[in-house]
C-alpha cells in the first residue's frame, strides 16, 4: 500500500500548489473552494493509506524480493453473472419517472425495487448458486 500512499500524496501536492495559484489567476470562488476541498479529501486518502501501510507487514508487490508466485493463491469470491442488479436500476428509473409523473409510480416502484433488492440479496440462498 506504501504505492498507493505515494500516489495519493503527490496529488496532494499537486492540488494544494493548483489552488492558491487558481485564484490568483482567476478569482473565482467556487474553483478555488472546490480544489480546496478536492486538496484536502486527497490528503485524508493520503493519510488514511499511510497510516495503514505503515503498520501491516508488507504485501508481495510491494517488497523488493516479491515474486508473482508470492501473490498467488484464492483472492475471494466472485459472483458469476446476475440479473437482478438490471432490475434494481430498472426500479428505481420507475421510482424517478414516479416523482416526475406521479406519486403513484413512485410507489410502484418502490414496491417493485423492494422486490428486486430483496431477490438481489438473497440471491445465492437458492437455486443452482445456493451455498
Amino acid at each position: 500500500m506504501k504505492a498507493e500512499a505515494w500516489i495519493f500524496v503527490i496529488t496532494t501536492i499537486f492540488f494544494a500548489l493548483v489552488s492558491p495559484a487558481y485564484w490568483f489567476i482567476t478569482g473565482d470562488w467556487t474553483g478555488t473552494s472546490a480544489l480546496v476541498m478536492a486538496t484536502l479529501l486527497v490528503a485524508m486518502v493520503s493519510l488514511y493509506l499511510g497510516f495503514h501501510a505503515a503498520r501491516m507487514e508488507p504485501r508481495p508487490e510491494d517488497r523488493k524480493d516479491g515474486e508473482i508466485a508470492d501473490g498467488a493463491g484464492e483472492l475471494g469470491f466472485f459472483p458469476p453473472y446476475s440479473w437482478w442488479p438490471l432490475w434494481c436500476a430498472l426500479t428505481l428509473g420507475v421510482c424517478v419517472l414516479g416523482v416526475v409523473i406521479g406519486w403513484w409510480l413512485f410507489i410502484i416502484g418502490l414496491g417493485l425495487g423492494a422486490l428486486a433488492l430483496q431477490g438481489w440479496i438473497f440471491e445465492y440462498y437458492r437455486g443452482v448458486h445456493a451455498h
